[in-house]
């Protein structure tokens, strides 16, 4: 998406703090022994209560089998993105890794955000991988200003991925959004500066930097949607939708105390 007009910058702000806040109550709910249809429920009925409606929930991606199941992604350990809640039991346990993904309409616009968190206690290995999603997320969006490229992106990204020795799957990765949940271009996770599309005034993207402890490797389970690596490593996942102006970058989905 390209935006314009301040109406609409306004209304991208304030449903990414609505995004935020929805992703903060669904992070202090997380713990060992909690069911992921539960954080689904919550994160049904904080949306509507604060007069915004999934954007998930109901929307067929292209090649998608069906319409996405819930409002929500819950994707443990293996999982890498798309998990889905409220289809069989999930219950979160000590030391999983959980990624929790969400995306709310807001006033006709859409932001899109995940945050991975260690359930209990975590090994040390997997609360590095934890730690370099998120910073990869930072160098991308450091990378992403206007003038510059969206092979920029992917290469500071990239840089975090080496020092952690995690792997990016290459056919995941970041997009545009604003008007619909999944809009050009696509942002990878890896890349070469200077190359791909200009990054330009308005630009509305989603970033979302996606490592595993294992291979690159990826495998969509027969639900449909639900990714897993194909060696059973475990993964994690970080995103924030953000706004590039020719003032300088926004993280929309940011939560007040960060």
């Amino acid at each position: 998406m390209i935006v314009n007009s301040e109406e609409e910058k306004n209304i991208l702000r304030e449903g990414g703090l609505l995004l935020a806040e929805i992703l903060n109550r669904l992070k202090e709910m997380l713990h060992p022994g909690i069911a992921a249809d539960v954080l689904e429920n919550e994160a049904r009925r904080m949306i509507k209560d604060l007069k915004a409606t999934p954007a998930f929930l109901g929307y067929t991606p292209k090649g998608a089998p069906r319409p996405y199941p819930s409002a929500l992604c819950v994707s443990v350990n293996e999982e890498i993105v798309h998990g889905i809640p409220n289809e069989r039991p999930k219950i979160i346990l000590d030391g999983d890794i959980v990624t929790l993904d969400c995306g709310i309409v807001y006033e006709g616009l859409i932001t899109d955000s995940a945050v991975s968190v260690i359930a209990g206690i975590g090994e040390k290995r997997d609360k590095e991988l934890v730690q370099s999603v998120y910073e990869a997320l930072m160098a991308g969006i450091d990378a992403a200003v206007v003038g510059a490229k969206i092979g920029d992106i992917g290469y500071a990204i990239e840089q975090v991925e080496k020092k952690y020795n995690v792997k990016a799957p290459n056919e995941l990765g970041g997009h545009g959004v604003g008007r619909s949940v999944h809009e050009e271009p696509f942002v990878p996770n890896w890349g070469k500066k200077g190359k791909g599309e200009t990054i330009v005034d308005g630009m509305v993207i989603a970033i979302e930097p996606m490592f595993s402890l294992g291979t690159r490797e990826v495998v969509l389970r027969r639900d449909g949607y639900t990714y897993i690596t194909k060696d059973g490593s475990k993964a994690a996942h970080a995103e924030h939708t953000i706004l590039i102006t020719n003032e300088g970058t926004e993280i929309l989905t940011k939560h007040k105390n960060e």
